[in-house]
């Protein structure tokens, strides 16, 4: 557990500490991913932070120094599901916080439809009914591997076994509203996309009448 005398913050704090456009994105994802705080998002931007620092690093060595280390990061990255495909360093340059969210494990629970929503993946986590291969898992924010994924479910002492338990329903309801909502939203995307070709109308000046025009004029003087 290390020396309690000399413990360090797991996460960096905002440079900025009123920033308003800040402030929108943070809450907007503390809200997406059921997050406690954004302490918790905080961690996992220094993570990634980390992940890009040594990327930047990398790419500054010598291409037969840098060979093995750069296999390593991707490696782990890889493991972890946060890059997927043929990635290279520059693939690590381009992550977004939502990557390293997605591979949580209360975001897992909740994608594979063992509960209602992000929020109810976390009370599950919590409450120790969701285990990997047998085990209970009680932390929401550990970061499931591509390998421990498909071992994840329910709890073998939880109630949440039984089928016909209502909060099992709830979720499949959920799972198949959102599965026919996808191809809706991917039609809605494509549509949006499309460049629609603006013709602008000519405007014609209006017309004067000349002896409005002179009253007009008259009046003026």
């Amino acid at each position: 557990m290390g020396d309690p005398r000399r413990q360090k913050k797991k996460y960096a704090t905002p440079k900025r500490p009123f920033d308003s456009d800040r402030f929108e994105t943070e809450l907007q994802l503390v809200g997406t991913y059921g997050l406690r705080n954004k302490r918790e998002l905080w961690k996992h931007r220094t993570k990634l932070s980390s992940y890009r620092r040594q990327a930047r690093q990398l790419l500054a060595l010598p291409p037969e120094e840098r060979a093995q280390r750069e296999k390593e990061l991707i490696d782990k990255l890889l493991r972890e599901g946060i890059l997927k495909g043929e990635p290279t360093l520059d693939s690590v340059l381009d992550l977004t916080l939502e990557d390293v969210l997605e591979r949580r494990l209360q975001t897992i629970v909740f994608r594979k439809g063992l509960a209602c929503s992000m929020y109810h993946a976390r009370q599950l986590v919590t409450h120790g009914h969701i285990a990997l291969d047998g085990a209970r898992v009680t932390t929401p924010s550990r970061i499931i591997t591509v390998e421990e994924e498909p071992r994840i479910g329910y709890s073998p002492k939880s109630p949440l076994n039984d089928p016909s338990h209502p909060a099992r329903l709830a979720a499949a309801e959920v799972a198949q509203r959102t599965a026919a909502a996808a191809p809706v939203v991917e039609e809605v995307e494509e549509a949006v996309d499309v460049e629609v070709p603006v013709v602008e109308d000519e405007v014609e000046p209006p017309e004067i009448d000349e002896e409005e025009a002179e009253v007009t004029g008259d009046e003026r003087v």
